[in-house]
C-alpha cells in the first residue's frame, strides 16, 4: 500500500513507516502533520492479488496521510561561485536548504 502526496511543491511516493525529508514545516518535533493533498492511492487487498489504484483530479477526496515530525535540519551546503573573466570580478556564495524529516504513521482513503 502506498500513496503519492504533494507537499512543498514536490510529489513524494510514501508507504507506511517511510522517513522522508520535505520542505520546512513550522512544527515542533513530535507533532503530527496531516497531508491531505493525496494525488494517487494504491491499496493492495490481502485476500486477492489485484491492487486497487485510485487517482484524483487533482486530489482524492477524503484521502489523507498522517505523519509525525522526527526532526528539523539543513541539507549540505551548495557552493555558488560566479566569475567574470578579464573584469577582476568574482562572487562566492553558499546556501543550505532547511527541511523537516517526517515518518509516515498511517494512510487512509
Amino acid at each position: 500500500m502506498y500513496a503519492v502526496i504533494k507537499t512543498g511543491g514536490k510529489q513524494h511516493k510514501v508507504s507506511l513507516g517511510d522517513r522522508l525529508q520535505v520542505e520546512k514545516l513550522d512544527l515542533a518535533v513530535g507533532d503530527e502533520v496531516i497531508f491531505d493533498k493525496v494525488i494517487a492511492f494504491q491499496d493492495k487487498n490481502s485476500d486477492s492479488k489485484k491492487s486497487n489504484f485510485k487517482f484524483g483530479s487533482p486530489y482524492l477526496d477524503g484521502a489523507k496521510v498522517i505523519a509525525e515530525v522526527i526532526g528539523q535540519g539543513k541539507q549540505s551546503k551548495i557552493k555558488i561561485f560566479k566569475f567574470r573573466r578579464r573584469k577582476h570580478s568574482a562572487k562566492s556564495q553558499g546556501h543550505r536548504q532547511p527541511f523537516t524529516e517526517v515518518e509516515i504513521k498511517s494512510l487512509s482513503l
